[in-house]
């Protein structure tokens, strides 16, 4: 098979938790231009029909958009059930949904740090749970959580994120060994500072936006459209030999 056919995903349909705006967005739009069917969740139906509408009129794939708190085990159940009945079956999971609460410790609620890893780590968990049999049964998947560079590496006032993405990374490990046997592959993508919403704080302060551009050897933060290719990559049978992997992409800055 010639090498660029393996990165075509037609007769593929993908999942994209969070996938109505920033990251998430991007990546269900690469995945969607590679030929893949698309389901994407927001918290929001309106934002997630929203974001489904434009990525079909974009690329012509089927596209629906999907209200799902990824937190709740019935409705990430559900979610996965629907999808497999609305699109045909699934072939591919981005667990992109997400959040971030900065603070020092002491002034950060026990209730701000379960809500951190309510979303970032129970809900990438509820969503691989819920299509595992699904995944087993048909010997085939590519699973690709998100992570960060702060879960290899640390900032200060960030220790609900910085938990959080620790702990994705080594959930994927581990689903990595427990599903190789039936053919799905799970990696981990590590993005650094990237122009998102969620960022947003962080790039309307000077002082902060100029510690990060330091950092980064590239000398910029990456432009949304620069998640695509790799998240295509880890879908497509060009990854068939990748599972297990953290893969930075973050402008150099977990290099230091």
């Amino acid at each position: 098979m010639p090498i660029l056919d393996k990165f075509n995903l037609t007769g593929r349909v993908a999942l994209v938790t969070g996938g109505n705006r920033g990251l998430g967005q991007q990546m269900a739009l690469a995945l969607a231009e590679a030929g893949a069917d698309v389901a994407l969740t927001s918290r929001d139906q309106h934002r997630a029909d929203a974001a489904a509408a434009e990525i079909a009129q974009a690329t012509g794939r089927a596209v629906r958009g999907y209200s799902c708190d990824v937190s709740s085990s019935a409705e990430t159940m559900a979610l996965v059930q629907q999808v497999i009945r609305d699109l045909g079956g699934l072939h591919i999971l981005v667990n992109n949904a997400g959040i971030n609460i900065r603070g020092p410790i002491e002034e950060l609620t026990p209730e701000e740090f379960r809500q951190v890893l309510d979303t970032n780590v129970v809900g990438v968990w509820n969503i691989c749970r819920a299509a595992a049999k699904h995944l087993k049964a048909q010997k085939y998947g590519r699973v690709i959580n998100i992570g960060s560079t702060l879960s290899v590496i640390a900032l200060a006032d960030r220790t609900p994120y910085t938990s959080s993405k620790g702990a994705v990374l080594q959930m994927s490990r581990a689903l990595a060994l427990e599903w190789a046997p039936f053919g799905i592959t799970v990696n981990t993508m590590l993005p650094g500072p990237f122009a998102t919403e969620m960022n947003l704080p962080l790039m309307n302060d000077p002082e902060k936006y100029k510690e990060f551009i330091a950092k980064i050897p590239l000398g910029r933060w990456g432009n949304l459209e620069e998640i695509g290719g790799l998240a295509v990559f880890l879908a497509s049978d060009a990854a068939s030999f990748v599972t297990g992997a953290g893969v930075t992409i973050d402008g150099g800055w977990t290099v230091h």
